[in-house]
């Protein structure tokens, strides 16, 4: 196959691959097959064919006499340049070749070669040239940079966007499946089509050819005469291979495969799936699904779901990994008002996910607010960087259900003891700005706020009521969830006095009493708005002899609360009044007033988080990665699973700047009294066995000062001991590393000492940490009172800290096999932080293969 390719290049793609225009035979190819990666290196680009497969690219390395340098090279069919082949090549040998101690690429281009020359200086590297004799030496570090990243992330973006378009814009769509019997999944999904006024042309496809719903049937998508765009795919399982091919063989780019019996039921659908993935990625095609809803888009009046229902056209995207919840959505959303830009089933997830969904609905006008139910992640940290970006404009919101028997890990130390599985998911959706919704409710009580409401610019509310009772509950519930309901300014005080009876309410909330009029709303409502100290109004009306739920709902729908939202919570036997239905662009309304403040401190806390500097993730200095990773595969040399020796431990920590108390190592009595004599008295000496809980075990004495006190210690614990300096003053902190299987390196930082477990309330962050990032850590929670000084104690060292925490980001990203990491206690002191005890347990990481490289 190789051979061929470079047979059937043109003679100008051979000189410039070659310089020249060598003999293609097996001696030519053969450096590039089975490479070890060490010395050489390859990775060829296929397509398939009615013959099986094609060659059209090929990217490879040699290693140079500088061991740290290599030399690269590519060549592309000629039909199949210019289409970023080569870029994307050149990112994955990178990272293999980085993964061998490679640095940097070199590279000997022909200067009329300019595709070649912008291949490099386009895909994010630094690069150098030097011209001599008509050929331009490219020279590049290959580490993969933040600028470098920007680039792959933005080549990502744009080719992932366009492989979604004809799911949410087709021109036509043929259903595989579609049985003209009423009842059958694809003839009631192609009647769907029918009934949504899709705006392009539609084709049901089944074995007789029959019509269905008044529209020629076809017997194969090759009877088919026209292009189609989007094929969707509703056979039984066993025949849903066969319809796939002929459908990628027709040129179809985009399936949307709803049939079930895949991963979902075993070894054998397991199977079935990715070969049902290798076929549509050997196409160069993207597939949803399989075992899926289907997929309604509003641009196009497209629905091609089998829903009973099509939702109403809006500005949110939501995306569903479950089919069952997707359908009580979409009825919940209707029932609200609430309009759909798009819904997308994902199902088994096998090709397409959330992750591509955000980058298509990151550049989408039309959608304004992102929903998502997630029950499994495939790429979290690519989630986490789409998310961090998208939600910088648009609003995301999420519900993760379950618990990942993934994430369920032995607590053999305290941070894997205070990693429960959510506490990576809150950790994600926290850092991303995704707003977590805690059930199906919560999640459509605050898309309907944040898809017709602007942003609160703080969390003071003013509740506008004439019920005292229902204005207190919701008084209540604001401030449950961190909003304020703050004095109202003086003038707006004087104009409500006014214009309400001398017995109302003018605090906040502002209580009307129950003789109230739609007019009182009215006119009151407006003043609130207008104060300065107000955010937010929330208003409230129980019906009363005085007015009814719908005069109050009117107008309401008729206020205009300019650049601050209001809500609106009008009770009725018949449930939300028609005209808030009718104008969610005026107010959000809600069933009850909790629902209402628990929307608005979600709202508030993505406002908080839009406020938030981006934050940067730092380059840590004094990093010794060779030393850490030699400490590393030295313990694992034997055993898979081990915990390290205390010296082990002290070593690796030193490697990445850990700031370790004073220690030594003694096997008798005698040399800890030598030791301690170094140290300076007082000292602590504790077991040195390899990952022990000194303090359960009564592995530790402290505060000896003298000798005798050492000899005694060392009789009770048992030799070898630790002889440590003795550190008195700071508090007891607890910093941590866990290697979550999904998440990857989770930072730990909360109280330390004996009580670590019992206090709780460790925060958590993924790694990388941002600078951002890392101070949040430290200040959040019961820890943040410590750091700050509790109960006049001094504050302690935040810059120091902050580096400590960010050590351990860069440790956990460096060395996947540092499965568990405890640093308790941490001492912080007012000018300095210090760990005085650490437990480190290794284990051999698993490789995760990914089915795919974005």
């Amino acid at each position: 196959m190789l051979v061929r390719f470079f047979a059937d290049l043109s003679d100008l793609s051979l000189y410039r691959r070659f310089h020249g225009h060598p003999s293609v035979d097996a001696h030519l190819v053969a450096p590039n097959l089975d490479p070890e990666w060490a010395e050489r290196g390859a990775l060829l680009g296929a397509v398939a064919t009615d013959g099986g497969e094609r060659v059209v690219a090929l990217a490879s390395y040699m290693r140079l006499r500088e061991r740290e340098a290599a030399e690269v090279a590519f060549a592309v069919a000629d039909d199949y340049q210019g289409r970023g082949i080569a870029t994307r090549l050149l990112e994955q040998l990178a990272a293999r070749a980085a993964n061998q101690g490679i640095e940097r690429f070199v590279a000997e281009v022909i200067a009329v070669n300019r595709p070649m020359l912008r291949v490099f200086s386009e895909a994010g590297f630094t690069v150098s040239r030097t011209f001599a004799g008509g050929v331009v030496e490219v020279i590049f570090p290959i580490a993969a940079t933040a600028d470098y990243a920007t680039h792959v992330a933005a080549r990502d973006h744009t080719a992932v966007a366009a492989s979604l378009r004809s799911f949410f814009e087709p021109r036509s769509v043929a259903v595989l499946g579609a049985s003209p019997r009423r009842g059958t999944i694809g003839g009631e999904l192609f009647r769907n089509i029918l009934a949504g006024d899709f705006t392009g042309a539609s084709y049901p496809i089944n074995r007789g050819g029959d019509a269905v719903g008044g529209v020629r049937g076809y017997p194969s998508i090759e009877d088919v005469s026209d292009a189609v765009d989007l094929a969707v795919i509703c056979v039984p399982a066993i025949a849903v291979l066969d319809a796939a091919k002929s459908s990628l063989d027709k040129g179809v780019r985009a399936l949307l495969v709803i049939s079930a019996g895949f991963a979902e039921v075993g070894a054998e659908g397991v199977a079935r799936e990715r070969e049902l993935l290798a076929l549509v990625r050997a196409h160069g095609a993207r597939l949803i699904g399989p075992n899926c809803l289907g997929v309604a888009s509003a641009s196009t009046r497209l629905n091609a779901t089998f829903a009973s229902r099509q939702a109403p056209a809006g500005n949110i995207g939501f995306s569903s990994q479950s089919g069952a919840l997707g359908l009580a959505l979409l009825e919940a959303a209707e029932s609200r008002g609430l309009g759909l830009s798009a819904f997308v089933s994902i199902g088994n997830k096998s090709d397409i996910s959330s992750n591509d969904l955000l980058e298509w609905w990151e550049d989408d006008a039309a959608t304004e607010v992102v929903l998502l139910y997630v029950e499994s992640f495939g790429n979290p940290r690519k989630f986490a960087e789409l998310a961090r970006r998208v939600a910088r404009q648009k609003p995301i919101l999420a519900v993760k259900s379950g618990t990942s028997a993934t994430g369920a890990r032995a607590a053999s130390s305290h941070t894997a003891a205070l990693a429960g599985s959510e506490v990576a998911v809150d950790a994600l959706f926290r850092q991303a700005g995704v707003i977590r919704a805690a059930s199906l409710e919560e999640l459509v009580d605050v898309a309907t706020l944040l898809s017709t409401q602007p942003a609160p610019r703080g969390r003071g509310v003013a509740v506008l009521t004439n019920a005292g009772g229902l204005g207190i509950l919701c008084a209540d519930a604001c401030e449950a969830t961190g909003l304020t309901l703050p004095l109202l300014a003086e003038q707006t005080r004087s104009q409500l006095q006014d214009l309400l009876p001398a017995e109302a309410g003018l605090n906040n909330p502002v209580d009307m009493l129950g003789s109230a009029t739609a007019g009182s709303y009215e006119a009151a409502l407006p003043l609130l708005l207008a104060d300065p100290g107000i955010d937010a109004v929330i208003v409230l009306f129980v019906p009363a002899v005085s007015a009814t739920a719908d005069a109050v709902a009117a107008v309401v729908a008729h206020s205009r609360g300019g650049d601050k939202p209001v809500l609106a919570v009008v009770m009725s036997s018949e449930g939300i009044p028609e005209a808030l239905r009718a104008e969610p662009r005026a107010a959000a309304a809600f069933v009850y007033p909790e629902s209402a403040a628990r929307a608005l401190g979600r709202a508030a806390e993505r406002a908080d988080w839009l406020r938030r500097p981006l934050g940067s993730v730092n380059e840590v200095e004094g990093v010794d990665r060779a030393a850490g990773a030699a400490v590393v595969e030295q313990a694992l040399a034997e055993q898979d699973d081990a915990w390290l020796e205390p010296a082990q431990a002290r070593a690796l920590l030193l490697a990445y700047g850990i700031p370790l108390v004073g220690e030594a190592v003694a096997n008798s009595a005698e040399a800890a009294v030598e030791a301690a004599v170094v140290l300076g008295y007082p000292v602590v000496v504790k077991t040195a066995a390899a990952g022990a809980h000194k303090t359960e075990s009564g592995g530790i004495a402290l505060d000896l000062g003298d000798d005798d006190a050492v000899r005694a210690a060392v009789a009770k614990i048992g030799a070898p001991v630790l002889v440590q300096s003795m550190v008195a003053e700071g508090a007891e902190l607890l910093a941590g590393l866990v290697q979550d299987p999904v998440f990857g390196p989770l930072v730990a930082f909360g109280p330390g000492g004996v009580f670590a477990e019992l206090i709780g309330h460790a925060a958590f962050r993924i790694a990388p940490l941002t600078d951002i990032d890392a101070e949040e850590l430290v200040l959040a929670g019961k820890a943040g009172r410590l750091v700050r000084g509790f109960r006049g104690a001094p504050p302690a060292h935040v810059p120091s800290l902050v580096d400590l925490v960010s050590r351990l980001s860069r440790l956990g990203e460096d060395l996947a096999a540092v499965a568990e990491l405890d640093l308790n206690p941490v001492l912080a002191g007012p000018d300095r932080c210090v760990a005085v005890d650490a437990r480190v347990r290794v284990q051999r990481p698993h490789a995760r293969a990914r089915a795919k490289s974005w």
